[in-house]
């Protein structure tokens, strides 16, 4: 058995290998046969860095899409949606964007507090009563949106399929005791987060509905999004990028990359980092089981030009969806640092976090300017608004790359676009 699985492994990443080798030379010799789209006048560079992260980058699959001044600027999509069977990345292809979709669930949330559901400086057991168990009483809906109330993990084990059920799920997270005092630290809830934004929103929302179901009515339908928090049957195979993870090898190679603090927990099983990973048991990204829970820390699934979309109208206030002047001043504020800290204790190095959303800190991480906000996901997605600029901006890929933030890929389509405006408002 061990056997037969090491040369199924070795096989897929054999073919994976030759397939990055042909498509890095079919779009160095025939570009326009390997990138499909559009750019607007004065962005041409975005595409020619596109191109390169398929010659140079070893890009598989991906799609870009920004919207500028409420203009649709770059829409562009290539490679391969399936690098074994080489089918191609269409146009309509959607693809998991793991923890990118935690800013679409916090836009929920935003629009919660803007209908007067949700104070965010309210307690959660105001909301949720059965959450004031073991120290959580006095937690704060900013301070769990924030990653400060220390609630990383889970006693219990349960598999992605509980996740559909909502009141099991809510009374195992009601039961969790801090890891921290809460408000005095902060490390990144990278899976339960979505769990407890989900039971919130369930609480507030007058009619009981949950992230996926409130982001489909009153954000995806009247928007014309192609996202899901919870994907529908109807969404065929045949439009969905298959995921595929780095190899060992590359994960060992490339440690070196890594936050020193990082690269020792990611090989320690007790470390919060390696367990955070096992929540739930059984998640698989291109199984149907996996995509079709609702999952709001990471299962989301789309396509780059409606997570552009989106971003692009909260980064003009989202005034198309009721949002209201003080919750769009709010989550665009500056971060409000921990007594302890910018120090993220689970990541192992200075995060930023916001209402839900990771920001720029002080060395700025991801845009030019403090009123930014939105999340990125593992493997190289992200997806963030900038309203000071009025850009709405998203990056979705197949192969995920071996960065938990800042991708290369990401990062030169990111600073290509912020070239392109600086020379067109200038």
């Amino acid at each position: 058995m061990i056997k037969n699985s090491f040369l199924l492994t070795l096989s897929i990443l054999t073919i994976l290998f030759f397939s990055q080798c042909s498509l890095s030379y079919k779009a160095k010799k025939h570009p326009e046969k390997i990138v499909h789209g559009y750019v607007a006048p004065g962005f041409e560079e975005v595409k020619e860095e596109f191109i390169r992260n398929f010659i140079e980058r070893k890009e598989n699959g991906s799609a870009i899409a920004i919207y500028y001044k409420d203009e649709k600027v770059v829409d562009l999509w290539g490679g391969y949606r399936d690098a074994l069977t080489k089918s191609k990345w269409e146009e309509d292809t959607k693809v998991i964007v793991f923890s990118t979709t935690k800013g679409l669930a916090a836009m929920c949330l935003a629009m919660a507090h803007s209908n007067g559901w949700l104070d965010y400086d309210e307690r959660v057991a105001t909301y949720w009563p059965e959450f004031a168990q073991n120290g959580k009483e006095n937690i704060t809906v900013r301070q769990l949106l924030a990653h400060e109330a220390g609630l990383c993990l889970v006693d219990e084990i349960f598999t992605i399929t509980d996740l559909a059920d909502f009141d099991y799920i809510a009374e195992i997270m009601a039961r969790q005791k801090p890891l921290w005092e809460p408000g005095e630290m902060h490390g990144y809830h990278l899976s339960t987060m979505g769990m407890y934004m989900n039971e919130l929103m369930r609480r507030v929302d007058p009619n009981g509905r949950s992230i996926g179901q409130f982001f489909a009515e009153e954000v995806a339908e009247p928007l014309d999004l192609e996202f899901y928090i919870g994907l529908p049957d109807t969404i065929p195979d045949e439009e969905l990028a298959k995921v595929y993870y780095p190899s060992i090898g590359q994960l060992i190679f490339n440690m070196n990359k890594m936050p020193e603090k990082m690269r020792k927990d990611f090989r320690n099983k007790k470390s919060i980092l390696y367990q955070s990973f096992k929540i739930p048991e059984k998640f698989s990204p291109n199984s149907r089981v996996t995509q079709s829970v609702e999952m709001p820390s990471g299962n989301g699934i789309g396509d780059a030009r409606s997570i552009a979309k989106v971003y692009s109208i909260f980064a003009r206030g989202a005034g198309e969806l009721g949002l209201r002047e003080e919750t769009f001043n709010l989550i665009t504020q500056p971060a409000t640092v921990p007594p302890n800290g910018a120090f993220d204790i689970v990541m192992g190095l200075d995060t930023y976090f916001s209402y839900g959303f990771i920001k720029p800190g002080p060395d700025l991480l991801y845009g030019n300017n403090q009123k930014v906000f939105g999340t990125p996901g593992a493997g190289g997605s992200f997806g963030f608004a900038d309203p000071e600029k009025e850009i709405g901006y998203a990056y979705v890929m197949s192969k995920m790359g071996l960065y938990l933030v800042n991708d290369p890929r990401e990062v030169a389509l990111r600073e290509a676009m912020y070239r392109c405006i600086e020379r067109i408002e200038n």
